[in-house]
């Protein structure tokens, strides 16, 4: 009686293995696994059991039938499905729902069975669905024994040993592999479209421990039984042949799985640039629990081959079923409508053989994965020669297609390519219908896969496990040939003499090469770099961020060597950038790498000064008109700070100007325009640096977190105040600090309520001050000393030098609606300029002449204007206040009370005041 039983479960559950030993203990079996690599490693091990004459081994490419074989080890595409065995199982039917294959596994669950016993091997997921199917399976759990955690993200460098790093493309790989080259000593590759040879070959180095750290694709995460501690994600997308798209949870635990092996626990984890796992994510993997499989991918098999447009009904022939999905882009089919199509093939095709030859040619595997396109010109000039049943492929045919791919290759792509089209033939050769001597070319074809396997294994191990630079080859006019030879230092040697160092891109020739063969020698080190530099630029093109650095020269270096410097462009906020050496590499390279500078340093000066960038590209600032448009070019021109002391006549700036300049990042006071942000010491270095580069002359850098500073006579107003700084004196004071301090001033002055007022020492503490070059400071403001001690000659009280008084910017004309203080003698209060400070007077209350209120204050009686006050002296200090509230809501702030100056209770410490 036929058991039908499925046994589910995550990796590391012994599935495939309890598998094999039922298998063996019947007198015949056949199992049908997901990959020609692992069914090569069961077909060994029941070999080592049964003996050869009793295990066949049937894939695609590979035909191994002993004529008393007992045991069939097959791809699940090559079971012989018509041969009775007592034990049948299928490996991996979670792939049932896999777009590309799933209806081949679909067809096995439905149909391959074994006379006593069928084993469904898979995951969890497939429970519900197998339930939906009615097949009368009994299903089985197997855990896991060994746990597996989560272990978060960690560098490439700090990986820990016995890492499998995965990544989903190929030049991820390769970037990844050479990181681990230069900083682990070496890494294995392996990846799906490697031989299985070559796979073999790159998993034994890092088994046999020669390296530590292996890199793949997600092709490790189906039936390679691996030694590994942790699982690292370098990302979570792939594309998958049509679209990228981001991997699911049940792949993403799949992979992790492949890490603990047997009672030994596993990590995954992120590395790179992989985004980072959710909790929920997480916890999946963790505990195995992910979303049931709902539907399965599904072709109907009873095929008519009447005609090939019969062929084509019959394969979109539905199934009936909401459980089994067809799939409208499966690769066979659309390549068998292209035949049907093309005028040399079809589309009148008739007779089941002929049918049936183009269904089969249709079927041929996409090796070299080149798309429905590429492998459709392949295909169907294969059926022009076989589309006739009793056609064959002559030796003279196969020979030419063998020429190019016996020929030997130094790179890894082009191995891989000719690996790929030999196996194309490989698969031929195992069909005896398509070639005239099938037997030989089957030789023939598994020879030169070898071949080329083993050149693909060395040309991988050289480039991504030898901690020595790729060795090279350098002809000279001689007999023999130099070894050249790059250290991990940059150290250049030809046949062990030292003859230059490459530092970054650029090849320093050493005074000791003159001693060699001259400069043939040297020519000779320099073409033998070619490839080198070829690599090294393309790993600065695809380099993270945190690779580069800006040095104080305007040189911008990767890894600590100088590989690009700036050049002055059209103002100092846009440089060019040219790169230093490589002048003999391709140009496409250089264009590449110089393209990934050029959005470095633009994402450095974004990160840096981001007031200006986004200034200088318009992102903000478009608001702006008039003063304000000016104040904020010429901010972008000085670099960060304006000395508004200097400006006559003053800006004009308005509250409504004020607002849109602090929105656009830049603030305006009594004495500075300034932008905060590059009063920061990274900000102020690299303005340093730019102008320096745009000038061609050097700028030095404020001292770092200096709140003042002595001059040493040798800094310029420019170099100043682009460091954001303004001349007080011998003394230089951040432009945020110094509108903290006129303010101070102006508050102590408002307080006193008299000409003369006193000025405490602790306001040197708000710019970082010396007390005894205070005052020098304090003149800086339009101070002057009004009283001194006697014995001491300290100030004791301080007077602005004039009536116009500085504790702000003269602001003209404009009309402001609060009146100032006490008018000067012989004149109207409306003439002078306004006082900007101390508190209202209310015996002095008249409007400017200027103002909306001028007119309506004539209308009232003259008797009457003065007596409010007089009757009210005790209020005297309320009204101040309420006499200032109305013409300052209706006109622009006062010069004293700008809206950028900080309350009174703001520390006098805080670097930032103004906003």
């Amino acid at each position: 009686m036929n058991s039908l039983k499925a046994v589910l479960g995550p990796t590391n559950t012994g599935k495939t293995h309890y598998a094999i030993e039922r298998m063996m203990g019947h007198a015949t079996g056949m199992i049908g696994l997901p990959l020609r690599l692992l069914a090569r490693e069961v077909y060994d091990r029941v070999v080592r059991a049964k003996g050869e004459k009793a295990v066949a081994l049937i894939t695609g490419e590979e035909r191994i039938e002993p004529p008393n074989a007992r045991y069939w080890i097959c791809t699940v595409e090559s079971m012989p499905v018509h041969k009775r065995v007592e034990f049948l199982a299928i490996d991996e039917i979670q792939l049932a729902e896999d777009s590309d294959r799933g209806h081949v596994f679909t067809d096995r669950i439905l149909k391959a069975r074994g006379t006593a016993e069928t084993l469904l091997l898979g995951a969890e997921t497939m429970r519900g669905v197998l339930r939906d199917l009615d097949l009368d399976v009994d299903t089985n759990t197997r855990e896991r024994f060994s746990e597996l955690h989560y272990a978060g993200p960690t560098k490439v460098t700090k990986l820990p040993k016995r890492t499998a790093v995965v990544a989903f493309s190929t030049d991820q790989v390769y970037a990844l592999g050479e990181l681990l080259r230069r900083q682990k000593g070496g890494a294995a590759i392996v990846m799906g479209a490697l031989s299985p040879r070559t796979r073999n070959a790159q998993v034994a180095l890092y088994q046999s421990g020669e390296v530590d750290y292996l890199v793949a694709t997600d092709a490790i995460g189906m039936g390679l039984n691996l030694d590994v501690d942790r699982i690292a994600f370098a990302g979570r997308s792939k594309f998958d042949g049509r679209r990228h798209r981001w991997l699911s949870a049940a792949e993403c635990g799949q992979i992790a799985g492949r890490a603990g092996r047997f009672r030994t626990d596993g990590e995954f984890g992120e590395t790179g640039d992989c985004p980072p796992f959710e909790e929920e994510l997480i916890n999946a993997i963790e505990t195995n629990h992910f979303d049931p499989v709902d539907d399965l991918q599904w072709r109907n098999s009873d095929l008519d081959y009447r005609s090939i447009k019969t062929l084509i009904a019959s394969l979109a022939r539905p199934s009936g079923s909401p459980v089994l999905r067809q799939n409208p882009h499966a690769l066979d089919e659309w390549v068998l409508r292209r035949m049907a199509e093309d005028e040399a093939i079809g589309p009148e095709v008739r007779g089941t053989d002929k049918v049936r030859r183009l269904w089969d040619l249709a079927r041929l595997p996409d090796f070299r994965k080149s798309g429905h396109d590429g492998h459709a010109r392949l295909v169907l000039g294969l059926a022009e020669t076989l589309a006739d049943p009793d056609a064959r492929l002559g030796d003279t045919a196969m020979a030419k297609r063998m020429e190019n791919l016996e020929s030997n290759v130094p790179d890894i792509s082009s191995l891989q390519h000719r690996l790929a089209m030999i196996r194309t033939w490989t698969y031929a050769a195992h069909r005896d219908d398509w070639l005239e001597n099938p037997a030989y070319w089957r030789e023939k074809t598994r020879e030169i896969e070898d071949r080329l396997s083993d050149a693909l294994h060395a040309a991988l191990t050289l480039r991504f496990v030898d901690r020595r630079t790729t060795a090279l080859l350098a002809g000279l006019k001689r007999e023999d040939l130099l070894v050249t030879e790059l250290s991990e230092t940059g150290e250049v040697t030809v046949e062990g003499h030292v003859v230059g160092k490459l530092v970054g891109l650029h090849f320093e020739p050493a005074s000791t090469a003159q001693t060699l063969e001259g400069k043939a020698v040297r020519s000779a080190a320099v073409t033998a770099l070619g490839p080198i530099l070829a690599e090294r630029l393309g790993e600065i093109a695809g380099a993270p961020a945190e690779a580069f650095a800006l040095t104080d020269e305007g040189h911008i270096s990767w890894k600590g060597a100088d590989i690009a410097r700036l050049k002055a462009g059209p103002d100092w906020l846009a440089p060019r950038l040219e790169l230093i050496g490589a002048e003999d590499a391709e140009t496409h390279r250089k264009a590449a790498t110089l393209k990934r500078v050029e959005e470095w340093l633009g994402a450095e000066m974004l990160r840096v000064l981001p007031t200006h960038a986004k200034l200088k590209t318009a992102e903000t600032g478009s608001e702006l008109q008039g003063m304000a448009r000016g104040l904020a070019f010429r901010l972008l021109e000085s670099g960060a700070s304006i000395d508004l002391r200097q400006e006559s006549p003053p800006p004009n700036v308005s509250k409504e100007d004020r607002e849109a300049l602090k929105t656009a990042g830049i603030r305006t006071g009594r004495v500075a325009a300034h932008i905060p942000d590059a009063q920061k010491p990274a900000a102020q270095r690299l303005i340093a640096i730019l102008q320096a580069t745009h000038t061609n002359e050097s700028r030095r850098v404020a001292p770092e977190g200096a709140g003042s500073f002595p001059l040493d006579g040798e800094w310029a107003e420019a170099e100043l105040n682009s460091q954001g700084y303004l001349r007080f004196g011998a003394r230089a004071v951040r432009a945020d600090l110094a509108e903290r301090l006129g303010w101070e001033i102006s508050k102590r002055r408002r307080e006193a309520d008299k000409p003369a007022f006193e000025l405490p020492a602790e306001l040197a503490s708000i710019v970082s001050c010396p007390g005894d070059e205070f005052p020098a400071i304090v003149k800086g403001f339009g101070l002057a000393p009004a009283e001194k001690d006697p014995e001491t000659g300290a100030v004791t009280l301080w007077r602005y030098l004039s009536r116009n008084r500085q504790d702000g910017p003269p602001r003209g004309k404009r009309p402001q609606g609060k009146p100032g203080g006490r008018p000067p003698k012989g004149k109207p209060s409306g003439n002078r300029p306004q006082r900007g400070g101390g508190r209202p007077n209310p015996r002095e209350k008249q409007p400017d002449p200027d103002s909306p209120f001028a007119a309506l204050a004539s209308l009232l009686p003259p008797a009457k204007a003065p007596k409010p006050p007089r009757k009210k002296k005790k209020s005297k200090a309320k009204q101040a206040p309420e006499a200032a509230a109305k013409p300052e809501n209706e006109a622009a702030p006062p010069a004293d009370k700008t809206p950028e100056s900080p309350p009174a209770e703001t520390p006098t410490d805080k670097p930032e005041t103004s906003s």
